[in-house]
């Protein structure tokens, strides 16, 4: 790693659980027939993919990111920005003062408002060289050095 490179100081377990819940939530849709009274087993159990009130992912991931102290959470908005493409790593203190002076208290529900969150945080943390491996993900693994690939077509491997 460069000597300049910035320090990401977020715990990256607690980040691939967000990253991992923040995937399972952005692929639910909108209730269609909120007043559905089919039976979930002849449904085949789809509306585990409809946007409930009461959504147990939504919880999860918005406990998972509460979770987080001030600093942490303020990295985690720079994070989804840097991986949209808002920041670059050479801004990251800028990402993070900005993250910490607009969003001061509701990181959570600001966040999980971002329709592609898992994917952005995702390739912001590729920009730190780091990675998660999602056995699901198969465009992730461990390539010949048993490096991280990551989820990022073309990204140079590390030297």
């Amino acid at each position: 790693m460069a000597a300049d490179m910035p320090q990401l100081e977020l715990p990256l377990d607690k980040l691939a659980f967000i990253i991992l819940k923040a995937r399972e939530y952005d692929v639910k849709e909108a209730d269609t027939d909120p007043d559905d009274s089919s039976n979930p087993i002849d449904d085949g159990q789809t509306d585990v993919l409809t946007d409930k009130a009461e959504d147990p992912v939504r919880e999860e991931l918005l406990g998972a990111i509460r979770g987080l102290d001030r600093g942490e959470r303020a990295r985690l908005v720079a994070l989804a920005w840097l991986g949209r493409g808002t920041y670059d790593l050479a801004e990251w203190d800028e990402a993070v003062d900005t993250a910490r002076n607009e969003h001061p208290a509701r990181e959570a529900e600001y966040l999980l408002s971002l329709p592609l969150l898992g994917d952005y945080l995702e390739d912001g943390l590729a920009m730190f060289d780091e990675g998660i491996v999602d056995q699901t993900d198969t465009r992730e693994g461990l390539n010949r050095e048993d490096e991280p690939m990551g989820n990022m077509p073309g990204k140079p491997a590390r030297q």
